[in-house]
């Protein structure tokens, strides 16, 4: 299992139909301190293709070596990512934990989107023309799918920047695909990249930008 300390923690199944369904978070405590009063959440990335459904759970102790496993429902219609977030306390002190992103695949994908990278300067400017870098990798056999580039801007604007078709990918194969824009605002843009197979939507995913002056 994935560890981020003090927890290790695993989010199974992870391939899940489309519609209702149930999946079950185990944490284990690898650290030296039973952890008390524990909420526990489970969060999507991407409340589009899959939503958590409930407030969370509630875990009275875990304690040194101890598992727990909680299961959450879910609303899925996509592939997407979830995280596990805590808050509780850790002795005597606060406590509050996230894990990393956890891909649960929701149908059959042909493809999913393995990053999406900003090429720039180390510092960019007002002006500077920026590259945007999405890879894709074959997951079956495809006819070519659509992918879309777009910006959350700081003045709270939401801007495409480029839509395209792909080549058909090949299962294994891995190919990149490139945008340009020009930020026009000062601050921190989000920047999304979205894979569709025909109109269905099949994956997501971010990176952040901070533009100065």
């Amino acid at each position: 299992m994935p560890t981020r300390s003090p927890l290790e923690y695993e989010l199974t199944p992870d391939e899940i139909d489309i519609g209702i369904r149930w999946v079950t978070l185990t944490l284990r405590n690898v650290g030296d301190a039973d952890l008390h009063n524990l909420s526990v959440r489970l969060n999507s990335t991407d409340t589009y293709q899959i939503d958590v459904n409930g407030a969370g759970n509630f875990v009275p102790v875990l304690r040194v070596n101890e598992a727990q496993s909680i299961p959450f429902q879910v609303t899925a219609q996509g592939t997407a990512r979830l995280f596990a977030s805590i808050d509780g306390q850790r002795g005597d002190e606060d406590f509050h934990w996230e894990s990393s992103g956890m891909r649960i695949v929701v149908g059959l994908d042909v493809a999913e989107l393995v990053s999406l990278y900003a090429l720039t300067e180390p510092y960019p400017t007002l002006g500077s023309t920026v590259t945007l870098e999405a890879t894709i990798r074959g997951l079956a056999p495809n006819l070519g799918l659509g992918l879309e580039f777009w910006a959350d801007t700081p003045d709270d604007t939401f801007v495409s920047i480029a839509k395209m078709p792909t080549d058909p990918i090949a299962e294994g194969e891995t190919v990149q695909y490139t945008a340009e824009f020009t930020p026009k605002t000062e601050g921190i843009y989000i920047l999304h990249a979205y894979l569709f197979a025909g109109v269905r939507r099949i994956d997501h995913t971010t990176e952040n930008l901070s533009i100065t002056r």
